[in-house]
């Protein structure tokens, strides 16, 4: 063992990149919320950029080491001590046996993810470590850490010290967030002026905001075109006909509240959906606070596509900057 919990923080779970591949069998890709911050947090500790890390929410964990490690705080604001003693986010420094990482008060963002030279080590099932607490998988026994859990940690040198990705090159929002978003698969459900509305209007998270989803606030409520209601759908204008639900899809039961599926939602049901928020934006809602206002922006296919490959560049240098 390396790493004994003295103190579990604020729901912090076991994340890599997920378990892509089970989706059709209800069993969502899970994994960092904010996936960049994790590929940061590795590459400063010369990890494999899928290891498993520590995501920590709003509170950041205390943990004592049993052995010497390299380790990197990134992701939100969340100023990491060694002993008391403050280290930099983004940034890879040493933690010697018997040494006590703790953490400040939130500053900025929702989530940090602590990456160990070696990443957590524990089984892997279905292809990822990453916690999946509503289907008890991965993890420390399907759950998030406790008081008292030994975490493992594998075999690895650790990079060098003081390795550090520029301000400029991190991915956190500030301030008011836009989200684009590729309208479609029940855009028709709505009427052109419940759709201008929605792109109008400011949004606010709400404070249900967890893996599952992301709630909103704030906006006016959308109007429906009238139908005959589908036999096998609820009487809400918002059902549907049971149907898949995409990774970042846009649900809006009852046409009151906008709600982001994300890494740990469920694969289907019964509501409609707006359209799909794309992925290069997914991160930064894991990074929301509640409140945090919130517009809608429609894109199209190219500018998704565009979108993505700027998300690959911005990882690209900062490998390069790191190699």
């Amino acid at each position: 063992m390396a790493i004994k919990v003295n103190n579990p923080g604020l729901a912090t779970t076991i994340q890599d990149l997920g378990r892509p591949g089970y989706y059709h069998l209800g069993i969502p890709i899970g994994g960092a919320m904010d996936r960049f911050a994790l590929h940061c947090a590795n590459l400063l500790v010369g990890n494999d950029e899928g290891a498993a890390c520590l995501e920590c929410v709003f509170m950041g964990p205390e943990l004592e080491f049993t052995k010497d490690a390299t380790v990197a705080v990134t992701g939100a604001d969340l100023p990491p001590k060694l002993d008391g003693e403050p280290r930099e986010s983004w940034t890879s420094f040493k933690v010697k046996a018997g040494q006590v990482l703790s953490f400040d008060f939130l500053k900025a963002g929702a989530r940090a993810y602590i990456a160990v030279s070696g990443g957590i080590d524990v089984p892997v099932q279905l292809g990822s470590r990453s916690t999946y607490a509503i289907g008890a998988l991965g993890g420390v026994d399907g759950r998030a850490i406790a008081a008292g859990d030994e975490l493992p940690v594998g075999s690895g040198a650790g990079a060098a010290e003081g390795r550090s990705i520029p301000a400029n090159m991190r991915r956190m929002p500030r301030g008011a967030v836009e989200l684009r978003m590729l309208p479609g698969l029940y855009w028709h459900r709505i009427t052109k002026e419940a759709g201008a509305h929605f792109f109008e209007d400011t949004w606010k998270v709400a404070p249900e905001c967890d893996r599952m989803g992301y709630r909103f606030r704030g906006g006016r409520p959308l109007d429906f075109v009238p139908r005959e209601q589908p036999f096998g759908a609820g009487s809400d204008p918002s059902n549907i006909v049971d149907a898949c639900y995409p990774y970042g899809s846009i649900q809006v039961p009852g046409g009151t509240e906008p709600i982001v599926l994300h890494r740990d939602a469920v694969s289907g049901g019964g509501y409609f959906m707006l359209g799909t928020v794309i992925s290069a934006d997914m991160d930064l809602i894991g990074q929301m606070q509640p409140h945090t206002e919130t517009k809608f922006v429609p894109v199209d296919m190219d500018q998704a596509l565009k979108a993505r490959k700027e998300r690959h560049t911005a990882l690209d240098e900062v490998r390069a900057r790191l190699s």
